[in-house]
């Protein structure tokens, strides 16, 4: 065990001379200030997690401080209770644990440090499909990273300060907090970053390299299909390009063209397995699944409505775009993870059970929604809205 600390603490040594980036995302301080002697953070791949995860150990006041990437081939065969367990015999204090979900037995090995070690721990996981597990994620302090919000982007592109909002606050105080956003802008184009914003920089490594980031963003997609999914929930490697397939009818289809049952008919897979790869997409955040308001209540023929994750995996899976389809592409993934999001019959969706939105271009009128207390028009391609007249653009700063 000595020669794997070893080598684990030079490995660390040399992720430390890497120049990690200024910017710290959203979680930063939540993660710094975590109290819990263990850490979860989870959420899509490639979107900062390792990164976090380094700043906050840097920062971090112990002496005896470790990262260990479990994808390296050390850790193969190696238990990471016994190496975790040698660390802190020899003074470890903190350790962060990254790609938590190469290890098969993960849970057991950190049920058993928690039990019975006394040392710090973070660990990253970018299979969603098994962090998440609930029996798993109630026994430790999880946090979930999402993609960049649209603030997020402005502040690494324009090197810039930026405040984010509540959603009560965008709602009731919109004008005012769009012209306080847009005065700060250079040039005042806010709209022009938006757009850009649409096709690229959802995920933080498109400042790394902006020219292969369609690229990266590809493969991303393909290690979630051809590993975690492969490995985590065991789809045989022949059900890969229908799961392809699903991904690519969505990106050209508008929401509610597609039926489960016609989905599965141009799939070529059954309706429960459909269903069963719907959950495993969303849980790997490649969809955003939403259904109607009231099928929480009754067993209704209402067909749900399936979103790609976020805007810019439409560049990487399709070339044909429905504007309106990016459009609540884009208000989905921006609430998501925040709020209850449903679909509903008068407006477009139903968020927290209260708050109806009918999302739209500049000229979309509340003639659907007039009658709906708490109703508001999220209009595209307008700076400054009025009344209920929500600019689409302000939503990318609820986080």
């Amino acid at each position: 065990m000595k020669d794997v600390l070893d080598l684990a603490q030079r490995l660390y040594r040399l992720k430390r001379n890497q120049n990690l980036p200024k910017y710290k995302r959203f979680m930063y301080e939540d993660l710094l200030n975590s109290k819990a002697k263990i850490t979860g953070l989870y959420g899509s791949r490639g979107v900062g997690k390792t990164t976090l995860l380094l700043q906050v150990l840097e920062e971090l006041d112990y002496e005896e401080k470790l990262y260990i990437s479990c994808d390296h081939p050390i850790f193969y065969e190696v238990s990471l209770f016994d190496f975790v367990d040698y660390f802190s015999k020899y003074g470890g204090e903190v350790i962060v644990i990254d790609e938590i979900h190469k290890i098969k037995d993960f849970q057991q090995q950190i049920k058993l440090i928690y039990d019975f070690l006394d040392i710090k721990i973070f660990f990253s996981g970018s299979s969603a499909v098994e962090i998440t597990n609930a029996d798993f994620s109630r026994r430790y302090s999880m946090y979930h990273l999402s993609i960049l919000s649209f603030r997020e982007y402005l502040e690494i592109s324009q090197n810039m300060k930026l405040d984010s909002f509540s959603l009560y606050e965008i709602l009731n105080s919109h004008i005012k907090i769009a012209n306080k956003i847009i005065d700060n802008m250079p040039n005042k184009k806010i709209l022009k970053f938006y757009k850009e914003f649409i096709d690229v920089g959802v995920y933080p490594f498109y400042f790394e390299d902006e020219t292969r980031y369609i690229d990266k963003m590809q493969q991303n997609i393909n290690t979630i299909l051809y590993t975690d999914l492969v490995n985590v929930v065991s789809i045989s490697g022949d059900k890969i390009e229908s799961l392809k397939k699903l991904l690519l009818n969505i990106c050209t289809s508008n929401p509610l063209e597609l039926s489960i049952e016609k989905l599965a008919k141009l799939t070529g897979i059954t309706k429960p397995t459909l269903y069963k790869y719907i959950e495993y997409l969303s849980r790997a955040e490649l969809l955003h699944h939403i259904i109607y308001e009231a099928k929480r209540f009754k067993n209704l023929q209402k067909p749900d409505k399936l979103y790609l994750n976020n805007t810019n995996l439409f560049n990487a899976l399709c070339l044909n775009k429905n504007i309106g389809t990016i459009r609540e592409t884009f208000f989905v993934s921006m609430l998501y993870k925040q709020r209850i999001i449903n679909y509903t019959s008068k407006g477009d969706f139903l968020v927290d059970e209260k708050y109806t939105f009918e999302i739209g271009g500049k000229n979309k009128s509340f003639k659907q929604i007039a009658d709906l207390s708490n109703s508001y028009v999220v209009a595209d391609d307008i700076e400054i809205g009025f009344v209920n007249k929500v600019p689409l653009w302000l939503f990318g700063f609820l986080y």
